[in-house]
């Protein structure tokens, strides 16, 4: 069953515990941390500190989505602040078999992501090696944006090779998800649905986790 990853790129930082609290209550296993150097994005979000507070504050698994260059310097900073998923950018890494050994290493699970520009096929040789790809569905830096339909044929190919070659990675979509696009995402193959707008910005995060979850157990009845 697909599960909702909320953003708290798109929480209100003044109540970011209170926050984190609901997501909870609305059933959230995880939260999504996107985490910008103004350099890979245009964009600065946060750090290493903030991930130290969550993992003290909550106990739900903290997936932090590295759009950075030179990730490598980091990761295990992230991992021992409480990270239990690191993803790291194609884009961003000439030796990406190396450092996504290294996040294995370090104990947390090693993710690929891979901008909406970038083919599947640039994965072929980690696809074996890998837990999780992270399919970028807006171009990576801001918040708030539309979906781009192209991740979808790119969700079904992830899952037509993970069938094809019996591999057992999660595939994660990231950017514009909501109600709308919800039920096609659980039907492609989406395991993970970052959702950052779309819960925060309801005064009622809980219950539009709620939502999202009943969307896609409706979806996934109809797929059966």
């Amino acid at each position: 069953m697909l599960e909702i990853a909320p953003s708290i790129l798109a929480a209100d930082f003044s109540r970011l515990g209170e926050q984190v609290a609901a997501v909870e209550r609305g059933g959230a296993r995880m939260l999504h941390v996107d985490v910008m150097d103004g350099r890979f994005v245009p964009n600065i979000s946060i750090g290493i500190p903030v991930v130290r507070s969550l993992r003290k504050a909550t106990t739900l698994k903290l997936d932090c989505h590295l759009m950075i260059v030179e990730p490598d310097r980091y990761t295990a900073e992230f991992i021992e602040a409480g990270a239990g998923m690191v993803s790291v950018h194609q884009e961003a890494c000439p030796h990406l078999h190396r450092s996504l050994a290294s996040i294995r290493d370090h104990g947390a699970a090693a993710g690929v992501a891979i901008n909406p520009a970038t083919p599947v096929h640039t994965l072929d040789e980690v696809l074996d090696f890998v837990d999780f790809v992270l399919v970028m569905s807006v171009n990576p830096g801001f918040g708030g944006q539309k979906f781009l339909p192209l991740a979808l044929p790119k969700i079904r190919r992830l899952d037509e090779i993970r069938r094809e070659r019996g591999l057992d990675f999660r595939i994660e979509v990231d950017g514009g998800v909501d109600m709308s696009n919800l039920p096609d995402l659980a039907r492609a193959g989406c395991d993970l649905a970052v959702a950052g707008s779309s819960v925060f910005q309801p005064e009622d995060p809980a219950g539009a986790v709620e939502q999202m979850r009943h969307a896609v157990e409706q979806a996934m009845l109809v797929r059966a």
